[in-house]
């Protein structure tokens, strides 16, 4: 069973929605189990993306030392081998039992874990294993029936996230439905210098909807891919998609037990943690940047084979994620500090200081270069930086999969 986004209906219309909201999967995967002897083997060997994207050799140089990264999930458990000392205290958004650090279903953890674990004791690695994470929990559907909630738990999370701290916010759940104060809430991330991702759904195959918050125009909507660089089968396309990361077949804690990690066909939340991740290791590699810069490079660095400059795929956005082009050949145009690369609108000056709060209230960055990806240059370029990242055998598939992929110029990220 493919793992989905979670699905966050807003309490307002819980009542009546539930009957077309409701997912019985939303977060809940379905895996063979796994002795926990065998965690290392197990987990780690099946995330396959680390090899390609060479994080061994980024951590030669960046870890995410410096960057916070804050969890808007189910909750993260610190206490897991992988998580030990790597999460700091957060906040309970839910309005139910227990606290940011209960995570009732595994999905808040096993993200987090993606983004910043140490892989100890066979637990998942993270590709940003110096980052630190501060978890925000929210209500899924399931608890919204069962359970009385807060109606604005995903508000509260991205406005404590932003007084936390936190550079990156990482979200990996939707919902169909778009809420005034999640969009103010997101403005206001966006202008204290705040990144923002969040993973377009996978629905693919069931409307295609566009999903909230993804489809803000302040968050970047990340999609899934397999190993291949093919557009994931169930990954969400459309004007939401503004890049694309490993998603296929990462392994997910089973359950809230934490007694054993579990197979996965995959989803844009693994997608979205690991551009978080990946983010992280740019961000703290260049702590004086603003995040509009991060997100700029993150643009200009993603392979994108030989597709036009300018165009953009609806299955892949700018394409698919390499921060070893950045971190280990020093490629990608970082832009103007305060024009966002998403809406191209210039965004207030950060007041904070340089390289502490350039990470925390970074000026987005300009997109004018993005289109320039690291594969644009000489033949020799282009085959050197292909080694640097997952490299894009889909690329032609995706063209005949998605007929009019690269047909339309998005114009959806417009405040």
């Amino acid at each position: 069973m493919t793992q989905t986004c979670k699905r966050h209906v807003p309490l307002g219309l819980r009542g009546r929605l539930l009957g077309t909201m409701a997912l019985a999967a939303a977060w809940a995967v379905g895996f063979a189990g796994i002795a926990p002897s065998a965690l290392a083997v197990d987990a780690q060997s099946k995330q396959w993306y680390l090899e390609p994207m060479h994080a061994q050799e980024m951590w030669k140089t960046t870890t995410g030392e410096g960057i916070k990264v804050a969890v808007i999930d189910s909750g993260v458990n610190p206490l897991t081998p992988s998580l030990k000392g790597q999460v700091l205290k957060g906040f309970d958004a839910s309005g139910t039992h227990g606290d940011e650090h209960d995570d009732y279903d595994g999905h808040g953890t096993t993200m987090a874990e993606l983004i910043a674990g140490t892989g100890k004791g066979g637990g998942l690695q993270g590709l940003a294993p110096g980052a630190k994470i501060i978890p925000f929990r929210i209500a899924d559907t399931d608890r919204q029936h069962e359970k009385s909630v807060n109606a604005h738990d995903i508000r509260d999370a991205i406005r404590f996230a932003v007084d936390a701290d936190a550079q990156i916010i990482s979200m990996s759940f939707g919902s169909d439905f778009s809420t005034t104060e999640e969009r103010e809430a997101v403005k206001y991330a966006q202008s204290k210098g705040k990144l923002l991702f969040s993973g377009v759904g996978n629905n693919a195959k069931k409307g295609n909807k566009e999903q909230f918050p993804a489809s803000y125009p302040q968050v970047v909507g990340i999609a899934a891919t397999d190993s291949s660089g093919k557009a994931s089968t169930y990954s969400q396309h459309g004007g939401s998609v503004d890049l694309a990361a490993p998603g296929d077949g990462i392994p997910i804690w089973c359950d809230s037990k934490f007694e054993k990690y579990c197979d996965s066909n995959g989803g844009t939340s693994q997608a979205t943690a690991i551009t978080s991740a990946s983010a992280a290791l740019i961000w703290s590699a260049h702590p004086d940047w603003t995040a509009n810069q991060v997100l700029s490079v993150l643009f200009d660095t993603a392979g994108r084979g030989d597709w036009e400059k300018g165009t953009l795929s609806n299955y892949l956005g700018h394409g698919i994620i390499r921060p070893a082009v950045n971190i280990l050949k020093g490629k990608g145009t970082p832009g103007a500090p305060d024009v966002n690369p998403l809406t191209k609108e210039k965004t207030s000056d950060s007041t904070a200081s340089p390289a502490a709060s350039a990470s925390a209230s970074s000026q987005p960055q300009k997109k004018d270069k993005a289109a320039d990806a690291a594969m644009a240059g000489s033949s020799n370029e282009k085959d050197d930086d292909s080694q640097l990242g997952l490299i894009l055998g889909g690329v032609a598939v995706v063209l005949v999969l998605g007929g009019g992929a690269f047909a339309l110029v998005r114009k959806r990220r417009t405040a």
